[in-house]
């Protein structure tokens, strides 16, 4: 990490102190994990959407094919939900009624609302697309690693959504994807963000670096503060690692700086979402 790193064709960066040595490994988050999930598959899955205001936003956002909307007979017809019900009129999607016990059979969440949808899985986009600007905006990736939590991932997820991230990188395994659970919790946002699916986050950063995105990995044992790194109006990547464990050693040797949140209190971290929401709003304020 110490050595100069090849920059991109579109010019260097600016200089920027690095950590060397080895860290110790400390997780983001002492949460107990709730209903982990591994994803079996390379798709990215949010096929099954959960959740009053995800589904509205998969309806408004019309940008996937939706098959089929239930909704549970317990639930009254106003309000947010009656704006799904126009949504869904309006876009030709069938509404069907079903018993609140078959709903709740058939949800993967721990409280869809009496709502759910059914629609094609998320599209993936390769890495290479996210190193573009969009919409004139230089790359700010998050990158995902080893996050198993679907929870914690749908909060991030919302999170990105909402500090303007450009792009998200899942990997294809050892971490959750878009489960119905992690569908409640983004609240819409997987349906106005990019996804990358990528083998390995290690290969990846190591692409990102290549590429001139500045790899910025958070963790509670990070010497530098969010707060001090200065290099948040450049392409850059925020990499969050696993609840508990943090990132993983050898992402964490990839990552150009290691960061922290300064905390003082006794807890000794925080919840990867939480710290995840913190890190992502100091770079959309530094991009403001």
């Amino acid at each position: 990490m110490a050595n100069a790193r090849r920059v991109s064709s579109s010019g260097p960066k600016p200089s920027q102190s690095r950590s060397s040595g080895h860290r110790k490994a400390s997780g983001l988050s002492g949460q107990v994990e709730r209903r982990p999930f591994v994803a079996k598959d390379r798709g990215l899955g949010g096929d099954q959407v959960e959740g009053r205001q995800a589904v509205r936003e998969l309806l408004r956002a019309n940008r996937r094919r939706v098959k089929e909307v239930w909704l549970s007979d317990s639930v009254e017809r106003v309000g947010i939900v009656e704006e799904i019900l126009d949504l869904a009129f309006k876009a030709r999607v069938p509404v069907v009624t079903v018993s609140r016990v078959k709903l709740d059979k058939t949800a993967g969440s721990e409280g869809s609302q009496g709502v759910i949808a059914f629609t094609e899985k998320l599209n993936e986009v390769l890495l290479e697309e996210l190193l573009k600007p969009l919409n004139g905006v230089k790359p700010f990736l998050v990158v995902i690693d080893g996050v198993t939590d679907p929870y914690n991932l749908g909060a991030i997820l919302r999170s990105a959504e909402c500090a303007g991230a450009t792009g998200v990188v899942v990997p294809e395994h050892r971490s959750v994807h878009v489960t119905p659970a992690a569908t409640k919790s983004a609240a819409g946002a997987i349906e106005y963000l990019r996804f990358a699916l990528v083998p390995g986050i290690p290969n990846c950063l190591q692409e990102l670096s290549k590429a001139g995105v500045w790899c910025i990995g958070l963790d509670g044992e990070g010497p530098q503060s969010i707060y001090d790194v200065s290099l948040y109006d450049q392409p850059l990547a925020l990499v969050f690692g696993a609840e508990g464990k943090g990132l993983s050693p050898l992402a964490k040797q990839r990552c150009d700086i290691v960061a922290s949140i300064p905390q003082r209190g006794h807890i000794p971290s925080l919840n990867v979402s939480n710290a995840a929401a913190l890190a992502m709003f100091e770079v959309a304020r530094a991009r403001a």
